[in-house]
């Protein structure tokens, strides 16, 4: 009996061990989990490799043309009609090769290339975007879970309060409205626990929307933040958006697709030629050759003068487009960088000032309570500064981690 116990015990422990940990405990988990599973993230790589696989063909030469002629195909009424060429008057083979005039290949195929670039922005800017987001619903998530945690501690904080305060009332020594007020507050912190609970299950659904994973799959309980870099220069953070903001690279390969098409434009006053060659065959034998060259003239200078504008003004928009957005990524990246300070101040205020002068108030006025001389609305008042100022706390740190969630996702890379 005890060998078949030992067994399960032992395939239990090593199911356990290969079991692959639930996300959620840390940011990186969410961001491991969900670049491997995103629906997103798949999307837009698949789009990058197709643009990559229309580099090659932008630029090739186009399929040559082979022409087949039967002439004569009754020997001037002699015969009925076929289709045998042996027995025609004549048939004419013509192959014909398009022959783009010189250059437009290799501007065709940096016209896709570009384009492949604006597809591998847009992955790199879709996973900035998707990791920002994550970053930004864990803050949230860690909160709420500190938050559950820091009011089930109030209120059995509270509990005990009215403990104390009907073992006051049992001793004549304070009045029943006091047990009753700490009833009140306990259930004032129960229904703000019922919406805490009802946030938290909401970010739990968000987050594995974002990891595609069902709505009611179990997340591990956030355990810690990422640490915030002691000090952010914004000077070179506005250097390294520049230089590697992804959205700034997209528009960076549309200014360099522009450049190549306009290029195009221009190439597009010189004719494209076609060359063949045509072998003629007379019963059973080909008895002669012809050559042949073919181009298009370019005579309606109207057309190609528009289309020549039309490129000009499309690399101008590129050109605008992107200056634009550098200009309103630079703001968006100095607010986030003020916002992060702010709540960096806020924190240490909170954490070294107000959370310390709260504790040391409750102290005394529990004392002064059981002492009779404080009233059980200032000890809840004591009791409700300490706990705002650790929601304070909580809050900023949150804060922190947004704001840098979002500086982030401005530069397109983790600091």
């Amino acid at each position: 009996m005890k060998r078949p116990l030992l067994l399960a015990l032992l395939l239990t422990a090593l199911a356990a061990q290969g079991a692959e940990p639930l996300p959620g405990a840390s940011v990186e988990s969410l961001l491991a989990a969900a670049r491997e599973h995103s629906p997103d993230i798949r999307m837009v790589r698949l789009e990058a490799e197709a643009a990559r696989e229309r580099i090659q063909p932008a630029g090739a030469l186009p399929d040559p043309v082979l022409r087949i002629e039967l002439e004569n195909i009754t020997r001037n009424g002699s015969q009925n009609a076929t289709l045998d060429p042996t027995r025609t008057g004549d048939t004419k083979y013509t192959l014909m090769q398009p022959l783009p005039f010189w250059g437009k290949r290799d501007l065709k195929r940096d016209v896709a290339s570009a384009e492949a670039s604006q597809a591998e922005g847009r992955a790199t800017d879709t996973w900035a975007e998707v990791a920002s987001r994550i970053k930004s619903l864990y803050a949230q998530y860690w909160l709420t879970g500190q938050s559950l945690q820091l009011t089930r501690e109030n209120i059995e904080l509270t509990r005990r309060l009215e403990q104390i305060a009907q073992a006051r009332y049992a001793g004549g020594l304070a009045a029943q409205q006091d047990a009753i007020r700490a009833q009140l507050e306990r259930s004032a912190m129960d229904a703000e626990l019922v919406g805490m609970e009802s946030e938290f299950h909401h970010l739990m659904v968000f987050l594995n929307a974002m990891l595609a994973r069902p709505s009611g799959a179990a997340l591990a309980e956030p355990a810690a933040l990422r640490p915030i870099p002691a000090r952010l220069d914004g000077t070179a953070l506005n250097d390294r958006l520049l230089a590697a903001n992804p959205q700034l690279a997209i528009e960076t390969a549309r200014v360099g697709g522009a450049e190549k098409s306009r290029e195009l434009a221009y190439r597009n006053r010189y004719p494209d030629l076609t060359l063949g060659v045509a072998p003629m065959q007379v019963g059973n034998r080909v008895d002669a050759w012809s050559l042949m060259l073919e181009m298009n003239l370019p005579l309606q200078q109207g057309t190609r003068r528009s289309q020549e504008r039309e490129s000009e003004r499309m690399l101008e928009a590129a050109a605008a487009r992107k200056e634009a957005l550098g200009h309103r990524l630079q703001g968006d990246l100095n607010a986030a960088l003020s916002n992060l300070e702010g709540a960096r101040t806020t924190e240490q205020i909170t954490r070294t000032r107000l959370l310390p002068q709260a504790e040391l108030t409750f102290k005394s006025a529990l004392a002064g309570y059981e002492n009779g001389k404080v009233d059980f609305a200032t000890l809840l008042d004591a009791q409700r500064q300490i706990r705002n100022a650790r929601l304070a706390m909580l809050r900023a740190q949150a804060s922190q981690q947004m704001r840098l969630a979002e500086i982030e996702r401005l530069l397109g890379e983790d600091l």
